[in-house]
């Protein structure tokens, strides 16, 4: 259950962590989220892409990336984003990575990010790195159909990151797939929130938004 106390005075950022399939509408939940503040606390909102921590590969050959488990939570430097947020919940900066999903590894350039009074991170193994336990103040689960999840993805990979149709339908079976009821899904019971419908469920997104007001 959501507190219902919550400091109005307290500097230390408020965590929130969106979790799912990928596909399963994360991203648009978090955009709809920060939008719905656009014209009042958006410069108090922070979003971090769990997807921007993915291990660096520089010393691997390019068909050893390509058979990288990235659905796997070792696939992901939790280390990483957990002193990321330790930093920011101090009101430290720090300096977010960038990630090439053509090259399959971590790009040497980065951005510097300041704190803010509400921290979101969305990605698929939010809820399931050990390094990230007891970090968050508020877990939400976007739950999504399988198949919407699917096609969203091949979109995606398609348009955006430069895959085949054989590659994405490849990748589903062998790793999204089994990797998604193995470490996402059972997570689900744990969340605070259940978002069913994906990113565009407006019921949700107000009782989030109601919630997330009055800490800011």
């Amino acid at each position: 259950m959501i507190s219902s106390t919550l400091s109005q005075t307290s500097q230390i950022p408020y965590l929130i962590r969106i979790c799912g399939a990928s596909g399963s509408g994360k991203s648009l939940f978090t955009n709809n989220l920060v939008n719905h503040f656009l014209q009042s606390h958006a410069q108090d909102i922070l979003v971090l892409q769990e997807d921007r921590y993915y291990r660096a590969q520089d010393d691997k050959a390019m068909a050893d990336r390509i058979v990288t488990n990235y659905d796997h939570p070792d696939a992901f430097e939790h280390t990483l984003l957990c002193q990321h947020l330790k930093t920011l919940q101090s009101g430290g900066s720090i300096e977010y990575p960038e990630y090439c999903y053509k090259t399959h590894t971590r790009l040497p350039n980065s951005t510097t990010l300041n704190s803010k009074k509400v921290i979101i991170v969305e990605g698929i193994m939010v809820m399931s790195a050990p390094e990230l336990e007891n970090t968050f103040d508020l877990s939400l689960f976007v739950d999504t159909p399988p198949d919407i999840c699917l096609l969203r993805r091949m979109q995606r990979d398609i348009n955006e990151r430069g895959r085949t149709l054989d590659c994405i339908s490849e990748q589903y079976q062998n790793t999204v797939k089994p990797m998604y009821h193995a470490f996402i899904e059972p997570n689900k019971h744990h969340a605070d929130i259940i978002i069913t419908g994906g990113g565009e469920n407006q019921t949700a997104l107000q009782v989030v938004a109601h919630h997330v007001q009055s800490f800011l």
